[in-house]
């Protein structure tokens, strides 16, 4: 089982390229930033979280622009997206984002997505929150044609492109692992259907150890073999009987969580969650 890391990069924390440098020199497989392109101050939409909505979430760096650095000071950390706002990015773009990424990394990239939760965030840029899941398939079925193929055309309800040109290709082949996030059932079958593995929040310690299970089923179901799904528990608690029941699990990545906080309050932290490489 691998062990990562996920920070708000914010303006505030310790910078993405010396959190990168402090993780792998402690040995971490992987870093993994998210995103909120900015907060709507209407605050309509309830944090899932509960309680008011931390700073962070309108504090964060562009995590491109954040893993970028990361991955330039770097030469074995994975560095990922945890998560990508996919459905509020435009597709070619991101398609060049994402394989420029992998490529000058050396294929180093994960490609954490997910569906959103902000209402008015998504309005601003144009997505109506009611079909953000039909969209965001279609995107990736968008972007995977952009990655593999040397002349793709799209033409679906969402995402329009005639044949064009696209470079870099990934590194990673066919292109860079892609991990869902979310918990409902639907997500589960979303994960079975279109990605690589899922990326699920751990805070609630092994209750999410059910729905892996429920997940592997639905593959063999669906005529997919489980062992091709990975599983990446986001935000773990950094309790050595939960990770040893994620281990059990056959849970690919553990990654524990940082406060968007200066190197005085998070290299402590490293030095403490290193202790489960050992």
């Amino acid at each position: 089982m691998n062990y990562g890391l996920m920070m708000f990069a914010t303006d505030y924390a310790i910078r993405p390229d010396e959190l990168a440098r402090e993780a792998e020199d402690r040995g971490f497989e992987s870093l993994f930033f998210p995103e909120h392109t900015h907060i709507p101050t209407s605050r309509r939409t309830p944090w899932p979280g509960g309680g008011p909505l931390p700073q962070e979430y309108w504090h964060t760096h562009d995590p491109f622009v954040a893993l970028s650095m990361a991955a330039a000071v770097t030469r074995r950390l994975k560095i990922g997206t945890g998560i990508c706002l996919v459905i509020q990015r435009d597709t070619i773009t991101l398609a060049k984002e994402v394989a420029s990424l992998d490529f000058l990394s050396g294929g180093r990239f994960i490609f954490g997505i997910g569906g959103g939760w902000n209402v008015e965030e998504m309005a601003d840029h144009g997505t109506d929150f009611r079909t953000r899941w039909r969209k965001l398939r279609e995107q990736v079925a968008a972007l995977k044609k952009i990655w593999t193929e040397d002349e793709p055309e799209f033409h679906g309800e969402f995402v329009k492109f005639d044949r064009m040109w696209s470079w870099p290709k990934p590194v990673q082949k066919p292109y860079p692992p892609i991990l869902l996030g979310g918990h409902s059932k639907q997500v589960l079958h979303r994960v079975v259907d279109y990605c690589d593995g899922w990326l699920p929040l751990g805070m609630g310690g092994t209750a999410v150890i059910s729905q892996i299970a429920e997940l592997r089923q639905i593959a063999e179901q669906k005529g997919r073999d489980p062992k091709t799904i990975s599983i990446s528990v986001f935000s773990a608690p950094a309790d050595p009987k939960v990770v040893d029941a994620f281990r059990a699990a056959e849970v690919d990545r553990v990654i524990f969580g940082l406060p968007p906080a200066n190197r005085e309050k998070v290299l402590p932290l490293l030095d403490r969650y290193a202790k489960f490489l050992d």
